[in-house]
């Protein structure tokens, strides 16, 4: 397991550019070996890697008008034994006025993954169990309201790698509630698609395959404790599907330093019932670096994973 920082300095106004490290190390009861990925080997995050996050705003003598991102890492594929190349945030942002555009690799407007950046962090999220995508690449739309939030968004419906075999993805989602103000957010999304199969950059299954689902998020603060809750229901790639997932976390120490997190999820494929139940603890160490754990038990095969991260995300 290896973290590597950098402290070159350089500053300006228009833009933010950080360098992003992590080293990950696991262990699985299963095949008795250690591994260096966190669950799944194929999927893009999280492996040990190094890379760059950057984003610049762009603005005229009006004002600001938009945002461009780019987030790229070299990380280590441990079953392959190489390095792969990493494309994980691009997109232009447009200030339309009535609503913010983007086009590029985003996160399609489903669920809690379409408001929560989680690719650092250790415990899994829906994308990771095979419903929706973390990222996509396409088209969508959003606009931020005195009581909420509406998005949408038109996306190719294959994840990281870009494949146009008649495959799409249309998604909307609507939220009540804004977490800097009202400390909830509930959303509730329609995703409509033919969609791969797709882990990570590996495009499993090149037929493009109905998907029609239908989901509710709810995030909720109080006091030093996070619950977040997603369900969704439909059908995922041609067959019948179900999801349900908790993540219950506390905040403890000065600014919530050390978090400590529960996160059970139930899943039906086909009439094949599985579940998982994670655990999972944070410590930042400072404002460059964080330790995190994580326990991952998988009532499908019985398998206990074991994993430790070391991240650092340091502005340059």
């Amino acid at each position: 397991m290896w973290v590597i920082l950098c402290a070159c300095p350089a500053t300006a106004s228009d833009y933010l550019l950080y360098l992003e490290a992590q080293g990950v190390a696991g262990y699985s009861s299963r095949t008795d070996e250690a591994s260096y990925y966190s669950w799944m080997a194929d999927e893009v995050m999280q492996k040990p890697s190094l890379g760059v996050d950057f984003l610049k705003r762009l603005s005229s003598e009006a004002g600001d008008f938009g945002a461009f991102a780019l987030q790229y890492r070299l990380a280590w594929d441990d079953p392959e034994d190489r390095f792969q190349s990493q494309l994980y945030n691009a997109w232009f942002k447009y200030k339309a006025g009535w609503s913010d555009l983007w086009l590029g690799h985003n996160r399609p407007a489903m669920g809690l993954s379409s408001i929560f950046d989680t690719h650092g962090l250790l415990l899994p999220t829906l994308p990771m169990y095979g419903f929706g995508f973390d990222r996509d690449w396409g088209a969508g739309a959003s606009r931020d309201l005195d009581w909420g939030n509406v998005s949408l968004s038109l996306t190719t419906g294959s994840g990281m790698p870009v494949r146009f075999d008649g495959n799409y993805l249309a998604t909307a989602r609507v939220a009540k509630g804004v977490l800097g103000k009202d400390n909830y957010s509930l959303g509730a999304s329609l995703t409509s698609g033919q969609i791969l199969g797709v882990m990570g950059y590996e495009v499993i299954d090149r037929e493009p395959r109905r998907t029609f689902l239908g989901g509710v998020d709810l995030t909720f603060l109080r006091d030093f404790f996070e619950t977040r809750v997603e369900v969704v229901s439909g059908r995922n790639r041609g067959e019948r599907a179900t999801a349900i997932f908790l993540r219950e976390g506390v905040n403890l120490m000065d600014e919530g330093r050390l978090k400590l997190e529960i996160q059970p999820v139930s899943w039906q494929t086909a009439g094949r019932d599985q579940y998982s139940l994670a655990s999972g603890a944070s410590f930042q160490v400072n404002g460059d670096l964080a330790l995190r754990f994580m326990h991952l038990y998988d009532g499908q095969t019985g398998e206990n994973r074991f994993v430790v991260q070391a991240y650092g995300y340091k502005k340059m």
